[in-house]
């Protein structure tokens, strides 16, 4: 008797062969060699049992490591357990029960064999919509509740949703039976689509309702109040379930995207957590040192100001700035002084700034001085 092939050799795969592979190198030949496709032809019907066996195996977890372990002497009983990996395949099956599990996203859901005496959900969803909010820079801060406007289908209060007139029900379709799709054949598949008498419903309306003329759904505008929580930021989206565009004969409803848009503040900036206020002050407060009244999200706030700030100095305020959203606390402001330079000075004020110039030994601009050294030194 001779010894079986190698059942990785048969779909041309190595062992190392994920599940897409083998499905696809199945399919491949799978289509090559069905009897329905090669009929009379005795060798086609044997490299088709063959490449089906093969398929059976490796397919299935267990039956894959056993036979990886202990080949073809594994359905014979050497194996651990003794089992048979292919108990169940019979080579007479057609191809729509072969490829069922294989082609089930291309028909929809199954194969012929997998969708038989199967009915189709009548309601289809709703759609998802999406709209956006603007926000203050505080709203955003604390968090709010806004309440928007927005045009949508919602089920129909006349027919409760069903499409029909009151007093009357829904029919199952006569020429799908209910099933919602209908066969047909294309060269040796036998393929399956929605059907086109109740668009994929499973039912047919005799006498629409008049309000919602058979649809289930009107269009109307809906007030939707919406709760806003603190520290959300510009671009992000909430998700509102079951607002969207109602569904179709008792489908559930899509849900609603609220994108979040926050305003341009007078003088903060955000900065994930923490809130950046750039403050300007004189020059003769930054060299002197001063106390100055800071603007915080929550008022304004004592700030020291300490002798000879620099320009740009960050000083931080804690907890002072945004909330964490989706964690705990909140973040700090960062306080920027920019110390502005006097553009219109008086004679007079020019001449006092001459006289402390010609005053300064080198000791109150240290980084000037020390600046311009290194450079007479690295010139020469």
């Amino acid at each position: 008797m001779a010894s079986k092939r190698d059942y990785y050799e048969i779909l041309g795969l190595s062992r190392g062969a994920s599940d897409d592979e083998l499905k696809r190198a199945y399919r491949k030949l799978a289509i090559q060699y069905h009897p329905d496709k090669n009929p009379g032809d005795k060798a086609a019907e044997e490299k088709f049992k063959e490449l089906s066996e093969a398929y059976e195996v490796l397919s299935d977890t267990k039956k894959r490591q056993m036979y990886d372990q202990f080949g073809h002497a594994a359905a014979g009983g050497g194996g651990p357990g003794g089992f048979d990996y292919t108990q169940g395949f019979s080579g007479g099956a057609s191809i729509n029960d072969i490829f069922g599990d294989i082609f089930g996203d291309i028909f929809g859901g199954g194969g012929a064999s997998g969708g038989r005496g199967r009915r189709r959900s009548v309601g289809r969803p709703g759609d998802d919509l999406q709209t956006s909010v603007d926000l203050t820079f505080e709203e955003a801060a604390f968090g709010t509740e806004k309440v928007i406007s927005i045009a949508k289908t919602i089920r129909c209060e006349t027919c409760h949703g069903s499409g029909a007139k009151p007093g009357t029900q829904p029919e199952t379709c006569s020429q799908c039976r209910g099933m919602g799709e209908v066969a047909f054949q294309q060269g040796f598949f036998s393929i399956r689509r929605p059907c086109p008498a109740c668009n994929g419903s499973g039912q047919t309306i005799k006498t629409p309702c008049t309000d919602c003329r058979g649809s289930g759904t009107i269009k109307k505008k809906s007030q939707i109040a919406v709760k806003i929580p603190p520290g959300i930021d510009t671009g992000q989206r909430m998700k509102l379930t079951g607002e969207g565009e109602a569904g179709e004969r008792g489908g559930p409803a899509g849900d609603l995207y609220v994108v979040i848009n926050v305003l341009t503040h007078a003088f903060f900036k955000r900065e994930d957590a923490d809130v950046v206020c750039e403050v300007p002050i004189t020059f003769i407060q930054a060299a002197l040192g001063t106390e100055l009244d800071v603007p915080t999200l929550e008022g304004k706030v004592k700030m020291k100001i300490p002798v000879g700030t620099q320009s740009h100095k960050i000083f931080r305020l804690k907890n002072k700035g945004l909330a964490r959203l989706g964690s705990y606390g909140r973040g700090d402001q960062l306080v920027r002084v920019i110390v502005e330079v006097p553009s219109k000075l008086t004679q007079e004020q020019k001449d006092l700034l001459k006289k402390f110039n010609e005053l300064d030994t080198g000791q109150s601009h240290p980084m000037h001085h020390g600046f311009f050294e290194k450079v007479k030194n690295f010139f020469g």
